[in-house]
C-alpha cells in the first residue's frame, strides 16, 4: 500500500495571505471612515432640514420662530435621533425681527469621527454653510 502524503501551508504562505489581508484593511478602512463621516453629515443634514419645515410651521402658527434650549426638544417631541446626538449638538437660535430669524446650528461633538470638521448652519433663508459640505464634498 502507497501511503499518502498529507500536505498543509507552509509558513511564507500564510505570510503571503497574512500580508495580502493587511493591505486590503489598509486601503479599504480609509473609504469606510470617510463613508461613515458622508452618512453622520447626512443624518444630521436632514435633522436640520426638517428642523427647518417645523420652524416654518411654527411661525405660521404662533407668527415668531422657536429659539433657545428648548426649541429643539418643543419641535422634536419624540426627541433628536441617538445617531445624530452621538455625533452633533444641534441648537436652534432665533431673533424676533422684524423679519423674524433662526438659525440651525450643528456642531460636531469632541472626541468623534467628526470632531475637526465645521459647523453646519441653516437658516430661515435655505442659507446652507460651509459651502460644500451640504453637497457631500
Amino acid at each position: 500500500m502507497a501511503s499518502r502524503r498529507l500536505r498543509g501551508f507552509t509558513l511564507v504562505e500564510l505570510l503571503i495571505v497574512i500580508a495580502v489581508l493587511a493591505l486590503l484593511v489598509l486601503i479599504a478602512f480609509p473609504s469606510y471612515q470617510a463613508y461613515m463621516k458622508r452618512v453622520y453629515r447626512s443624518e444630521v443634514q436632514s435633522l436640520m432640514l426638517d428642523l427647518a419645515n417645523r420652524e416654518e410651521q411654527y411661525l405660521l402658527d404662533n407668527r415668531s420662530f422657536l429659539g433657545g434650549g428648548s426649541a429643539v426638544t418643543t419641535l422634536v417631541p419624540t426627541g433628536i435621533p441617538a445617531d445624530v446626538t452621538a455625533y452633533y449638538t444641534v441648537t436652534i437660535t432665533a431673533a424676533a425681527g422684524p423679519p423674524p430669524t433662526f438659525l440651525i446650528t450643528a456642531t460636531p461633538n469632541s472626541g468623534t469621527p467628526v470632531a475637526g470638521e465645521a459647523a453646519f448652519t441653516l437658516n430661515q433663508d435655505g442659507t446652507k454653510l460651509p459651502i460644500g459640505k451640504w453637497e457631500g464634498r
